[in-house]
């Protein structure tokens, strides 16, 4: 609290891309056919962004087939929903979809203005937000469900701890009482420090680790210690993070 006053948690700042009609058959138009030409362009975009802003994007290439194949292994057509943190080009989204999910019960959640038009071309019937992912429990991606999965591009290890801990809040305000966070990372641990993970009531296993991504890559699984997950309040701005040791 300062001046007298309380701060008020920053809502959201949303911009929908929403799924293209059908055309007369009941069908999504497919983006397939286009993906070379998009993806040539997206891998430029991405060395563009990792240039103008290293820490944000965190790699000079999106992931590898190989790494997007280690990210949705536990992704089925039967998981009720995703929630996908930094498609960037798209690489771990048409995984997702190659892993039999469909296009409905996707959302991409995207901060980049460039990434999201590019994702909006390559896949028009997923629904797309471009939003800081840290504002992700201010939103309703799937109003009145949970989801089984959040999957997770962002460069945990160049954010801020309050700014993990907001993600991991909002994230797990989705999940369902099993459901998990998926993270990749180019570190030697867990991206997300033990002591946050033990505040949050978590518990992270690596799943998976590939030298055929640039730079080589390793995935976590990030579930609720328990079914009866601790969350903080939405309200909590987390000022008091880290901390402070006597």
């Amino acid at each position: 609290m300062k001046g007298g006053s309380c701060s008020q948690p920053r809502k959201a700042v949303l911009r929908v891309f929403k799924p293209q009609k059908d055309n007369g058959g009941g069908e999504i138009p497919s983006a397939w056919p286009a993906i070379r030409s998009v993806r040539v362009r997206g891998n430029l975009w991405f060395l563009g962004a990792w240039l103008r802003d290293p820490l944000r994007v965190a790699a000079v290439a999106p992931s590898s087939r190989a790494l997007a194949r280690l990210m949705t292994a536990g992704i089925t057509p039967s998981t009720t929903g995703v929630i996908e943190l930094g498609p960037g080009t798209g690489s771990i989204t048409q995984a997702l979809l190659e892993r039999g999910l469909s296009v409905e019960k996707l959302t991409l959640v995207e901060s980049g203005e460039e990434f999201a038009r590019l994702l909006a071309d390559r896949f028009p019937g997923i629904q797309l937000l471009q939003m800081d992912a840290a504002s992700l429990r201010f939103t309703q991606p799937f109003p009145g469900r949970k989801v089984g999965a959040v999957v997770s591009g962002l460069p945990l290890l160049s954010m801020a701890p309050r700014k993990v801990v907001a993600i991991l809040v909002g994230a797990f305000s989705h999940l369902e009482p099993a459901g998990v966070f998926y993270q990749f990372t180019y570190g030697p641990s867990c991206p997300v420090p033990r002591q946050i993970l033990e505040r949050l009531g978590l518990k992270a296993v690596r799943t998976g680790f590939t030298v055929a991504n640039l730079p080589p890559a390793s995935v976590y699984r990030i579930t609720r210690r328990g079914r009866h997950w601790p969350a903080p309040s939405a309200g909590h701005d987390w000022n008091d993070w880290p901390p402070q040791e006597n």
